[in-house]
């Protein structure tokens, strides 16, 4: 058997920063078990499939959130930051169409915190995890020498006959995303720049969508239900990362109409006061906790009407899946494009 020590060679010296975040992955990856006895899903999807009885599996999600890193505490009140630090991982949940159960949350605090930080960040995600049927069961704490660090393990339940996973995209697939794309990125420029005049309902809005993000998992549920659904993944990366983790694991390529993004008015705004381009926050912001999920194309209209009619959600066909070799590109007329994005990972947590 392989040891997982690696030794001397041509590694030696290998930064994390030379091989990024998804090249970490990768490689911690290939250190472990490929396939442990009860695993039906591990690395490489939202969430890990456990086998916990015969026809029955839970499903296993953790995400972090560091300050400095993933937020401010200047700019995001303990309560919000619970409710967020929850949603993230409904979301993960959520785009396999599973409903989230038992929490564990780890919590690593300077010793100088204030007890109603504490108080107002487990109001936060003791509010978020009701909402979402779940429960927060126990944990962790630990003192930390300068920032907050909060580490929320999910576990939820799911029909196994129902999961939908990464790979399953097939080409010619519609691709459909629910709500609206960008408004979170916009949320962070207000965050970033409080100077620039925006309609206050429009700030509210954006600001909310970056706060405290509303994960999709009634929608996740009613398109598992659907059995229409081959692939999906929840916007967390930005459109152009995550319809990249569906073509990988399917072995598929992409296109997407810019025309077809859907972006909301208040968006819009808060880039055109900023000086940016909405269109690349749609395809790149990321944290808009969406659903991106590719279904046939004499079925999408129904799965997005059905969608809409069970929870209020609208769907909007932003592209479609394509041949592999044809890669992952955005196409907009009259338009000059990079077209190959096949190598786009969005947002690298080391580069």
């Amino acid at each position: 058997m392989r040891s997982a020590r690696r030794g001397p060679g041509k590694d030696l010296g290998l930064k994390i920063t030379d091989i990024g975040e998804f090249g970490l992955i990768s490689r911690i990856a290939g250190m472990l078990p490929r396939h442990p006895p009860g695993v039906l899903v591990g690395i490489g999807d939202d969430v890990a499939v456990l086998e916990v009885s015969p026809g029955g599996v839970l499903l296993a999600t953790c995400d972090i959130q560091v300050e400095d890193v993933h937020f401010r505490r200047a700019w995001i009140t303990p309560y919000q930051l619970g409710r967020k630090v929850v949603a993230i991982n409904v979301s993960d949940i959520a785009a396999m169409g599973g409903s989230p159960a038992w929490a564990l949350v780890s919590l690593a605090l300077p010793r100088d915190t204030r007890v109603e930080f504490v108080d107002e960040l487990y109001g936060g995600m003791q509010e978020e995890i009701s909402r979402a049927g779940g429960a927060i069961v126990g944990g962790n704490v630990s003192t930390i020498h300068s920032r907050v660090v909060i580490d929320l393990f999910l576990m939820g339940r799911a029909d196994p006959e129902k999961l939908i996973r990464r790979e399953g995209a097939r080409v010619g697939d519609r691709i459909l995303v629910t709500g609206t794309l960008g408004d979170s990125r916009a949320g962070l420029e207000l965050i970033q720049r409080p100077d620039l005049k925006v309609d206050s309902a429009h700030a509210r809005r954006v600001l909310d969508r970056h706060r405290t993000p509303s994960p999709r998992w009634r929608e996740g549920q009613c398109l598992a239900s659907s059995g229409r659904v081959h692939a999906m993944v929840d916007v967390s990366d930005g459109v152009l990362s995550d319809v990249g983790h569906i073509c990988r694991a399917s072995a598929v390529g992409a296109e997407i109409r810019l025309s077809d993004l859907p972006v909301s008015d208040p968006c819009r705004e808060v880039a055109r006061a900023a000086g940016k381009d909405w269109e690349d926050w749609a395809l790149t912001g990321g944290e808009d906790y969406e659903l991106l999920f590719g279904v046939a194309e004499d079925q999408a209209d129904e799965v997005a009407r059905l969608v809409e009619e069970e929870t209020g959600t609208p769907c909007r066909c932003i592209g479609s899946f394509i041949p592999r070799d044809e890669g992952i590109f955005v196409s907009a007329p009259g338009k000059a494009l990079k077209k190959d994005l096949s190598r786009f990972r969005g947002w690298d947590h080391f580069r």
